[in-house]
């Protein structure tokens, strides 16, 4: 089969990068992309914006490189697809819970018609060819309701467990930070649960073997080999707790007292003394100094995040550093609904009841910061702790970066706005 991906350039605030070089699932999404796809096709062809797609009689995928989806949703795809003679491209339906309540608020990737609304993925099975008629395939994402917070009555004016729609397959279109949030979290760590919990209960054979490990390991059934992948040469302290579905990368480090559960550990990663991990993303390289806590929170590779710090329902971005006792609150006291950036960069409903706070690339953070639910850190910001300014209650961008006070060359800007250049690296 051949491939043709499709670029998308806008840049997604406030990382200031197209979406395809972002990571999800702690890979480039661009790799992400190609590792799902690699069974199908045998090779590709990247396709600028605005060309059109070159004539070919070979059976053709054709995607733009925001998407976001998984071995799953794609195999279910294709096998719809090639039973019709013509042409398809996926779409959804409002029928579908995790498409409304997940992908839909805050996008611009899907084109309404009708009913339906239509993704940026299409299947040609005798090639693309001029003024084919198309043909709206919809695939249900399968979603599952899961609870994942409590809001006591006395907090708010809803009250008991928070759900999201967890998806068996997924597609998304990245286009803010938030799709990223929800790509990692709930179609990402949710999804694999749920898909888990699936299998074991289709699969009797499948849910023998997990406890044959553990009877064999003399571990509970969620700390076994059958759940929790280990890389090689890591070092894990015997006082540590890990639970499945878990993958912990090589080189990684795990100090005394550490919790991790459900989550994605990747390469090089330093986790010390009693932090604690949950639902979260740690990208290559990332070092957690001492009782860290990171709860549904995606950090991209080569950064750090210091001592005594919460991140919740975040997304960091590379090469950054988050200073110690700094908090990113997720949760609305008053019960407002909460507001996030959209494409086009106006405040609109995330349709989020909790949702924490997003901190671009090769930024620096200092220490005790408190951060308001939603808001953004642009690319490239330094921000000193002061008398002044401890509380961020506005999304903060490059011009207001504290470097600038003492020369913007102490700190070089890597990652500029479109149409603005980088700085050179002293």
């Amino acid at each position: 089969m051949f491939k043709i991906i499709l670029h998308d350039p806008q840049p997604i605030t406030p990382f200031n990068e197209p979406a395809r070089d972002l990571r999800i699932q702690n890979k480039p999404l661009w790799l992400l992309q190609r590792d799902v796809l690699a069974p199908y096709a045998s090779h590709e062809m990247e396709l600028p914006e605005g060309l059109p797609l070159p004539e070919t009689s070979e059976a053709t995928l054709v995607y733009r490189d925001n998407l976001y989806f998984d071995e799953n949703y794609i195999k279910a795809f294709l096998k719809e697809a090639g039973r019709r003679r013509g042409p398809s491209q996926a779409a959804f339906t409002l029928k579908d819970a995790a498409f409304r309540e997940h992908c839909l608020p805050l996008s611009n990737s899907y084109k309404k018609q009708g009913e339906i609304y239509l993704a940026d993925l299409w299947y040609y099975p005798q090639g693309p060819q001029q003024n084919q008629p198309l043909e709206p395939l919809v695939i249900e994402l399968q979603a599952r309701e899961i609870g994942y917070y409590h809001v006591p009555s006395y907090m708010a004016s809803e009250q008991g467990d928070l759900v999201y729609q967890v998806p068996l397959r997924s597609l998304i279109g990245i286009d803010t930070w938030v799709h990223i949030f929800v790509a990692d979290m709930i179609f990402g760590l949710f999804g694999r649960g749920a898909r888990f919990e699936d299998r074991l209960n289709r699969d009797p054979w499948f849910k023998l073997d997990v406890l044959r490990r553990a009877i064999y390991e003399g571990k509970q059934v969620l700390e076994c080999s059958g759940v929790v992948q280990l890389g090689r040469n890591c070092v894990i302290d015997p006082s540590a707790v890990i639970h499945g579905p878990t993958s912990i990368g090589d080189n990684v480090t795990v100090g005394a007292g550490a919790v991790i559960e459900n989550c994605i550990i990747g390469d090089n990663v330093n986790v010390s003394q009693g932090c604690q991990l949950m639902l979260s993303v740690v990208g290559d390289g990332t070092f957690l100094p001492f009782r860290a806590s990171l709860f549904m929170t995606t950090i991209m590779d080569n950064s750090m995040v210091a001592q005594n710090t919460c991140l919740q329902m975040c997304v960091v971005g590379r090469n950054t550093f988050i200073g110690a006792g700094s908090t990113f609150t997720d949760f609305n006291l008053l019960g407002a609904p909460i507001k996030a950036r959209d494409p086009e960069g106006n405040l609109a409903l995330s349709n989020r009841p909790v949702l924490g706070g997003c901190v671009g690339h090769n930024c620096r953070i200092g220490a005790g910061m408190l951060v308001y639910p939603a808001r953004t850190i642009e690319s490239d910001v330094v921000l000193i702790s002061t008398k002044e300014r401890r509380v961020l209650d506005k999304d903060i961008r490059y011009e207001d970066s504290d470097h600038h006070r003492f020369g913007s060359q102490l700190h070089p800007r890597l990652y500029p706005r479109p149409g603005e250049k980088a700085t050179e690296t002293w």
